[in-house]
């Protein structure tokens, strides 16, 4: 993929289409971002056929590319579903079918993910869809292994992602496998949303982000962002809150889903990240810089969680394509 030729994704709306799980992807890849450099990506919405599609909440729309539009995706995202009990037409299922044959990678935001197992794509694998329709889609597609507790679940070429808002997620993942961390970072603050929520964090959370009496953790989490190339403890955040261990502990949970280690480690390799894109440090400089203290350590973490080598992550995503330092 090169900036001349962005990266085709088609957008397919079906009956009782959901107009938020629409809007994201077209907020994503079909809004145009000349301040990210070049356009990234060529996004069309298309349908079963061209014409009018009758979607939920009372909206109607034109559809203007029928299913000729997959045959040349790069990428295909079907948007969640009101009616997804509703029979998929066997034209729709043959033609993701041979998009994925072909090699397309096809995601699902909400209960697209119903339309997605309808092609017998998802069997035998993971999948996830919004927590409240888990047991209609066991029920219908046994061959599925549907996890509800998580935000979207990445299969490499099949993608799936939970209720509503984390199709946000999905999507702004899909821009960081192709663009990496700097431009999804920058396409999250057009958005204005959290760049990241690991796909692994839970759907429901059961307390609010807040506490009834406007209290946050969030002074002390910007605290230790600026601290991260310091041996952090999860006793030394709970310091600075000023909130007893087992407290602060069960706070941070609620405010962001995953504890303060993992949330540490995850921020920690978010800076790895930026700075592998922009700089040209080496290895053991970021290392030290990000507070995993040695390369050996970075690399071990960075081909746990993202299946490659800070070397090969530079390689693929500094701007310049200059690979810089290695040691």
């Amino acid at each position: 993929m090169t900036a001349s030729t962005p990266h085709r994704v088609a957008i397919l709306a079906l009956p009782s289409v959901v107009p938020f799980d629409l809007g994201v992807p077209m907020q994503v890849f079909a809004y145009g971002r000349p301040d990210l450099g070049v356009v990234r990506y060529d996004a069309v919405v298309c349908g079963a056929r061209r014409g009018r599609l009758e979607a939920t909440r009372g909206y109607d729309l034109y559809l203007r590319h029928g299913l000729s539009a997959l045959r040349h995706a790069d990428t295909i995202v079907i948007p969640g579903v009101d009616d997804f009990e509703r029979t998929v037409e066997p034209a729709v299922l043959r033609a993701l079918q041979r998009a994925h044959a072909r090699g397309a990678r096809i995601a699902s935001i909400c209960t697209g993910s119903f339309v997605l197992a309808a092609t017998g794509l998802l069997d035998g694998r993971r999948a996830t869809t919004h927590w409240l329709d888990v047991p209609d889609m066991r029920r219908r597609f046994p061959n599925v292994s549907v996890d509800p507790d998580v935000l979207y679940i990445d299969e490499g070429r099949l993608l799936t992602s939970a209720g509503i808002a984390s199709g946000i997620d999905l999507c702004l993942h899909l821009v960081y496998l192709d663009h990496g961390a700097a431009v999804a970072n920058a396409v999250a603050r057009r958005l204005v949303v959290s760049p990241h929520r690991a796909g692994g964090q839970a759907q429901f959370i059961p307390e609010p982000v807040a506490d009834p009496h406007g209290l946050s953790l969030e002074a002390t989490r910007t605290w230790a962002l600026a601290r991260l190339h310091t041996p952090l403890t999860v006793d030394a955040l709970a310091r600075h809150a000023g909130v007893p261990l087992r407290s602060f502990t069960r706070r941070f949970a609620a405010e962001c889903g995953t504890s303060p280690l993992r949330w540490l480690l995850r921020q920690r390799l978010f800076a790895a990240q930026r700075q592998l894109e922009s700089t040209h440090d080496s290895i053991a400089t970021i290392a030290r810089a990000t507070g995993f203290g040695a390369p050996v350590s970075l690399r071990a973490h960075f081909r746990r969680a993202l299946c490659t080598s800070p070397l090969a992550y530079r390689r693929a995503f500094q701007r310049d394509g200059d690979a810089g330092p290695s040691r």
